[in-house]
């Protein structure tokens, strides 16, 4: 029995939907915010490991307030992440974090309606595999983050019983 049910193996639809609708502008705000390409890849994956990891929790508040919280914390974790890399190179990165518009993360609005909607028909959806692929190796990477949180979890509240046992019925003295 679980409080909180494990992560389950395969990514939701929904998560990989995400993926496929912010996966170009996050590279890109990766890249402009890295300075290259080859060291957005160091950071964007990251941020889709951190949403992933939050997913459960980011789609239900969206349920509840009808916001979307995952594009949110998405351009909440790549300003963190980003920092982070920073801080880890050698020399110093001198990058201005602009904040972008609300609309910045949402889903392309160049294409005519009926393409839009050729995407989401059943009988003309394309499948998308640099989307899928990204959100499974995010979804895997969340879910072994996972795993080690909840090892850590429970040798945490087995190191506090042990030492609340030990204060609590103290061993006599000879």
């Amino acid at each position: 029995m679980y409080v909180v049910p494990p992560m389950d193996e395969e990514p939701p639809p929904g998560f990989i939907t995400f993926v496929a609708v912010h996966l170009s502008t996050l590279q890109a705000e990766a890249v402009r915010l890295t300075g290259g390409s080859q060291r957005a890849d160091e950071v964007y994956p990251l941020v889709l490991s951190d949403v992933a990891l939050h997913w459960r929790r980011l789609s239900l508040r969206r349920r509840l307030t009808g916001h979307d919280e995952a594009a949110n914390y998405l351009r909440r974790r790549l300003e963190v992440r980003t920092a982070q890399w920073r801080e880890d190179q050698i020399y110093p990165v001198e990058v201005e974090v602009l904040r972008p518009p609300p609309a910045h993360f949402a889903a392309p609005r160049s294409a005519t309606i009926a393409l839009r909607k050729a995407a989401v028909l059943p009988g003309t959806e394309r499948a998308r595999v640099r989307p899928l692929a990204e959100a499974a190796i995010a979804w895997e990477d969340a879910a072994r983050r996972a795993r080690w949180h909840r090892i850590g979890r429970i040798a945490g509240s087995v190191l506090f019983a042990f030492i609340f046992l030990m204060y609590a019925f103290p061993q006599p003295t000879p």
